[in-house]
């Protein structure tokens, strides 16, 4: 507790004397200040006790007297204290009318009580509160480090909550709660995240405030370099004290360091995981497996998916997070929930190559970009079919097949499921695809455009009914003579032969591409 006025009082080497504001003598006192200035209130800042001996103030004039007091208690002063025996023998009544007027605490100093004793009381008591909060912040930091050591970052996050006379909630990178003490807490940390995700958005270290009336919380943001690696809640019924503030700082170095491996440990990951996904491409699992070790081979056990992921052409904010870094984020939050293993594998901010269990959890992660544009996500993705370690190159190429199908419609994610299980016309709608079709028909549609036959609207219902003459003169209203003659004029000016199934198969095509019409 700071010094209040009743401590100043209870303070024997003091003598000092309450004459009014009695009821008001718990009131804290931010420092003690001498002035004899006629109106002192411009160079206050509030809790301060007053110390004055009235050489220029009209004490015995109830009316400057009442405008005097008003002028301090308006201010915030927390008391006034008068120097008896100096100018005056005791305090005017004027004064002392005033003070109790106002309820503002006039405090009687005896002669032989220099000012300077009461700023030295005060300056003592307020350097002993801090020293107090000081070494309670550090025997909290102990508390702390040795629950981070023990228990890790839940243990942390309790012994805060139970210090703070509160609740604590630790969030992950994408803003979900991963533990909050005491348990009810969970539920009210999880209305923050909207909030921790705004914080994510800010280079780390950011904080922000917000709450209730009734509550405050604070919200800091966890990691050592630009990413947020995660976020950290309090809340408390008031602002935190010194020793408090020692408190969170604390837990907030240590759940980084919890939360967010070194850069050298991450780097020799990813060279580790690069080298088993180069002998998985190359046709060498057992290879792989060894070098996996414990790191990845629970990963190699058992069935995975290969993801590939590129960022989408648009326009990109430079001073957002590299989506692909979100993505890795993202995907590898959702696994560790789910307790699954990923590999991840990124090169630079242009590629991402990623490992992932077949459990699901990546792939449920996956199932918000499934339905986006790939401009509005900021990546394109291609996920492979399930696989083990033996057919690796192939789920790669998958993967890359699913990817460059994802660009071409403009989606966020194709799975290479959904393209066995669909049809491959959409595949068509290539630039690339339209142009050869219009250059493979062009000779026939410029024939027809002279009126002297319907070769394309022809070949077209040929095709349909398999090469049927009968069937197919049908459905165009002609002889079949007629057709078979119109097929023979499509053989001379393309300079090719219908009987060959290639060219039946790039004529189909051509004209699925180019939207099937004459």
């Amino acid at each position: 507790m700071p010094p209040t006025l009743a401590s100043l009082v209870q303070h024997s080497a003091l003598k000092l004397t309450v004459r009014a504001g009695q009821d008001r003598l718990d009131t804290p006192v931010r420092w003690a200040h001498a002035s004899e200035l006629a109106d002192p209130v411009p160079y206050m800042e509030g809790g301060e006790l007053l110390l004055v001996t009235a050489t220029n103030l009209d004490a015995e004039d109830p009316e400057a007297m009442r405008r005097y007091v008003r002028r301090l208690a308006g201010a915030g002063v927390a008391g006034l204290g008068f120097a008896v025996g100096v100018n005056y023998d005791a305090i005017p009544n004027a004064l002392l009318d005033a003070a109790r007027e106002a309820d503002l605490p006039l405090l009687e100093v005896p002669r032989r009580t220099p000012f300077l004793a009461i700023s030295k009381a005060v300056s003592a008591a307020i350097a002993a509160e801090q020293y107090k909060a000081v070494t309670a912040g550090f025997e909290v930091q102990r508390e702390l480090t040795r629950a981070a050591l023990a228990e890790g970052p839940e243990a942390v996050v309790a012994r805060l909550a139970a210090h703070m006379d509160g609740w604590a909630a630790l969030y992950d990178a994408s803003g979900a709660v991963v533990f909050a003490a005491p348990d009810w807490a969970a539920r009210r940390a999880a209305r923050l995240t909207p909030d921790v995700e705004r914080l994510r958005e800010r280079a780390a270290p950011a904080s922000a405030v917000v709450g209730s009336s009734d509550e405050r919380v604070e919200l800091q943001s966890l990691g050592s370099g630009r990413r947020v690696r995660g976020a950290l809640a309090v809340g408390t019924g008031a602002p935190l004290g010194t020793a408090e503030r020692y408190a969170v700082h604390s837990a907030i170095a240590l759940l980084t360091l919890t939360t967010e491996r070194s850069r050298s440990l991450q780097a020799a990951e990813q060279r580790l995981g690069a080298a088993v996904l180069r002998m998985l491409l190359a046709g060498q699992p057992d290879h792989a497996r060894a070098v996996a070790g414990d790191l990845y081979g629970g990963l190699l056990d058992a069935p995975f998916r290969m993801l590939v992921a590129e960022p989408a052409s648009g326009e990109r904010d430079p001073a957002a997070e590299p989506p692909l870094r979100a993505l890795a984020d993202a995907l590898e939050t959702a696994a560790a929930r789910a307790g699954e293993s990923v590999l991840t594998v990124p090169d630079g901010d242009e590629r991402l190559v990623m490992l992932a269990g077949d459990g699901g959890a990546v792939a449920t992660a996956c199932d918000g970009y499934a339905e986006s544009e790939s401009d509005e996500a900021g990546v394109v993705v291609g996920l492979s079919a399930p696989t083990g370690p033996i057919a690796a190159a192939t789920a790669y190429k998958q993967a890359e097949q699913a990817l460059s199908v994802a660009r071409r419609r403009g989606r966020a994610l194709v799975e290479h499921e959904d393209l066995a299980a669909g049809s491959v016309l959409p595949l068509l709608a290539d630039d690339a695809v339209r142009a050869f079709a219009d250059g493979l028909l062009r000779a026939l549609r410029e024939h027809d455009a002279t009126g002297r036959g319907d070769l394309v609207a022809s070949l077209r219902a040929w095709l349909s009914r398999h090469g049927q003459w009968d069937a197919a003169a049908t459905d165009l209203g002609v002889h079949r003579h007629t057709l078979r003659y119109r097929m023979r004029r499509v053989e001379e000016i393309l300079g090719r032969s219908l009987d060959d199934p290639d060219v039946r198969m790039e004529l189909w095509l051509a004209l699925k591409a180019a939207g099937d019409k004459p």
